[in-house]
């Protein structure tokens, strides 16, 4: 089994499609206006309208901006790097700024538009470095 996709339910696609590129510099790909995905190196953001939802059996099965138990995770080459280019972006949805966390990962916590919560991280302890050797994109 291979996890190679997550799937952000919104009443706004563009407005998150423009936040992930912005976040991650990656160009989404439209494909209606209620589908796009933003691939990267090990799986792909999908932003889908809730209007998708009516393939999966109706409205009730997801809620939009509901998300309160996802952290949604980008191991990036220098959190620190990105803070500063995203000091902008992140004026209103900031929660904690780069610190270090107990288990070696240097993370960036904000909050997309829909008030998922997003992590930005790069591992800095020797055994952090070593268990994402070569997957930073």
């Amino acid at each position: 089994m291979n996890l190679v996709s997550i799937r952000i339910i919104t009443t706004d696609v563009k407005k998150l499609v423009k936040f992930y590129e912005q976040v991650t510099g990656i160009p989404a790909t439209q494909y209606t206006d209620d589908f796009a995905e933003l691939p990267t190196q090990s799986g792909t953001l999908a932003i889908g309208s809730i209007r998708t939802l009516q393939f999966f059996g109706g409205e009730e099965v997801a809620k939009a901006a509901q998300n309160s138990t996802a952290i949604i995770e980008f191991l990036v080459k220098d959190v620190g790097d990105d803070y500063q280019r995203l000091s902008d972006v992140l004026q209103t949805c900031l929660v904690q700024k780069p610190t270090t966390m107990p288990w070696g990962n240097k993370s960036l916590l904000f909050r997309d538009p829909d008030g998922n919560l997003v992590n930005l991280f790069t591992p800095v302890t020797p055994e952090a470095v070593l268990k994402f050797d070569g997957k930073a994109g």
